[in-house]
């Protein structure tokens, strides 16, 4: 069974907060202000953060389980 999940480039994360703002599980948080942080237990792989992020630097992954 394959499963998707939301990566993101935290290099390149200005922690804008559109992902967050569009997070339909609350999945992403942007601590301390530096860059987007995803937790991979609430994420569902939906991939409306990864249309919604002006930089493009969200991507989805293919995950085994």
């Amino acid at each position: 069974m394959t499963k998707r999940k939301a990566v993101i480039s935290i290099q390149e994360c200005v922690a804008c907060g559109c992902c967050m703002k569009i997070c339909p599980r609350n999945a992403i948080t942007i601590p301390n202000g530096i860059h987007a942080l995803i937790n991979r237990e609430l994420c569902v792989g939906c991939g409306k953060c990864v249309k919604e992020c002006p930089a493009g630097i969200l991507s989805l992954e293919v995950t085994e389980k």
